[in-house]
C-alpha cells in the first residue's frame, strides 16, 4: 500500500488526468499491450473502440475538452515517432510503462 502511495504522489498530475478521461486509459492499456512497438491514430481509435478525433485530443491535446496540459505526450508516458513514410506512431515511454503497471496492481484499469 506504502508503495502505492509514493507511485501516487510522484505523479499527481497523471493520475488525475487519467481519471478525468476513460479514452486515455484505454490508449495506455492498448500501447502497452502492443509495446514496444508504436501505433498509429487510426489503429489505436479502431482497438479502443473510440474515435480518431478523440484520440488525436487525448494524445496531443485539443480544445476545452482534451487540455493540452493533460495530453498523453505533454505528461510524458507517450512519445510520438515519426516513420520513414511521414506516418506518426505513438508508443509508450518507460515512465508510461510503469504507469500502466501501477494501475493495473493497484485495480485501477
Amino acid at each position: 500500500m506504502q508503495e502505492r502511495n509514493n507511485f501516487l504522489a510522484k505523479n499527481p498530475f497523471i493520475f488525475k488526468a487519467l481519471r478525468r478521461s476513460s479514452v486515455r486509459r484505454k490508449i495506455l492499456e492498448y500501447l502497452f499491450d502492443v509495446g514496444p512497438n508504436g501505433s498509429y491514430i487510426s489503429e489505436i481509435a479502431y482497438h479502443i473502440r473510440a474515435s480518431p478525433t478523440n484520440v488525436i485530443g487525448a494524445i496531443r491535446g485539443m480544445g476545452k475538452r482534451y487540455r493540452k496540459e493533460d495530453s498523453l505526450l505533454n505528461l510524458q508516458v507517450v512519445e510520438e515517432l515519426q516513420s520513414n513514410n511521414g506516418i506518426k506512431l505513438y508508443r509508450l515511454t518507460d515512465l508510461g510503462k510503469e504507469v500502466v503497471e501501477a494501475l493495473r496492481n493497484y485495480k485501477f484499469l
